[in-house]
């Protein structure tokens, strides 16, 4: 598939003076936003699909969601203004523990402060307003973007047409209880540092904070098929060295690899936490607040998904529906576990199009 350049790259600062309350306590000044624009307005300013992006994605949503774009499908760039805004914490361009302080001069680092999901879809609004945009046709993302996607609908109800939210639902003890050993491992490491690692990060702290991360992603079916007992590919034997790993070891090496080359441990350890506070009942204090929610909103699955498991996707449904809302549950077979949504963008097209067509 050819390199998709968006049509705007940039950055939106706010908050300057006044300073940007956050919901657990204390604020950011100021703040700035790294954001993408792929396609063009139209005329009535009504056709922007915002693409909510996941715990490591950025703006750049082309990069990681490319069949987003794909010429004859349904997510075709022509009809639509794409638009990605990457999330307070992150370390892709928008104030996060990378950013300086400005009341210390240095980064905030593990100082940061803590931000919920409603603070981030707060933050998304300033950089649509600062756009000349006041209707969202579609709001989607899959995990922490899903997230996303709902808060949208409640907090916004005036703004948003359409939610999809992927794979998401407010954190069970399980994925709480993997967060929360991802960020022990990295605290474990010898240069963790209390926070402030400089230029040295933990990176074998974060490297196995990414493997754990991994196995939540995928699924047992997805890798008894692809990995089973086979030794690792590279020719080492697990029954004849005793340092020898199977396959599955080293996809999973190879992942921590890959991940502490382009991701900081901090803004890590940012974004878990604001997954575990994501609780849009407690934020408003019942259940009914769900019929805040105007658009249509569609609940996606994934079958073999167990960090957010389809059981709970689906309960989730249900009582938006009990709340008046326009709401139905769909669900993506597949053996890719969480990861579905991005490994077979297929299965979620057709889901789409039929829900998102004209009446």
């Amino acid at each position: 598939m050819p390199t998709i350049i968006p049509s705007i790259r940039a950055k939106h600062s706010f908050a300057e003076k006044e300073g940007f309350a956050l919901e657990c306590g204390g604020e950011l000044r100021p703040v700035t936003l790294q954001y993408a624009v792929y396609g063009e307005l139209n005329a009535a300013r009504d056709n922007v699909v915002l693409v909510c992006h996941a715990l490591s994605g950025s703006a750049e949503v082309a990069d990681w969601w490319p069949e987003l774009f794909a010429a004859n499908d349904f997510f075709s760039i022509a009809p639509y203004c794409v638009i990605c805004i990457n999330i307070l914490g992150s370390c892709y361009g928008s104030t996060g523990p990378q950013s300086i302080n400005p009341s210390t001069g240095r980064t905030y680092g593990p100082d940061f402060p803590l931000v919920t999901v409603g603070d981030i879809v707060r933050s998304q609004r300033e950089v649509l307003d600062h756009l000349g945009i006041d209707r969202i046709q579609l709001v989607i993302g899959g995990s922490i973007g899903g997230m996303q996607a709902l808060q949208w609908a409640m907090d916004f109800p005036d703004r948003v047409d359409n939610c999809v939210s992927i794979a998401a639902t407010p954190l069970g003890p399980m994925g709480l209880a993997l967060n929360h050993m991802q960020r022990q491992v990295i605290r474990l490491d010898p240069r963790w540092k209390n926070g402030d690692y400089g230029d040295q990060p933990p990176a074998l702290g974060l490297a196995l904070a990414r493997k754990i991360a991994m196995c939540s992603y995928k699924s047992a079916e997805l890798f008894s098929t692809r990995f089973g007992r086979n030794p690792n590919r590279n020719g080492e034997n697990p029954w004849a060295e005793p340092n020898a790993r199977f396959d599955v070891s080293g996809y999973l090496d190879h992942q921590g690899e890959k991940f502490v080359q382009r991701f900081d441990t901090n803004s890590y350890l940012c974004i878990t936490k604001t997954m575990d506070t994501f609780d849009p009942v407690r934020k408003y204090g019942s259940i009914h607040a769900y019929s805040r929610i105007k658009a249509r909103v569609t609940l996606v699955g994934i079958s073999s998904d167990w960090l957010f498991p389809a059981s709970e996707v689906q309960s989730l449904a249900g009582e938006l529906r009990s709340c008046g809302v326009d709401c139905i549950y769909r669900e993506i077979e597949s053996s890719h576990g969480h990861d579905a949504f991005l490994a077979e963008p297929d299965k979620l097209a057709s889901i789409l199009a039929t829900r998102l067509s004209p009446d």
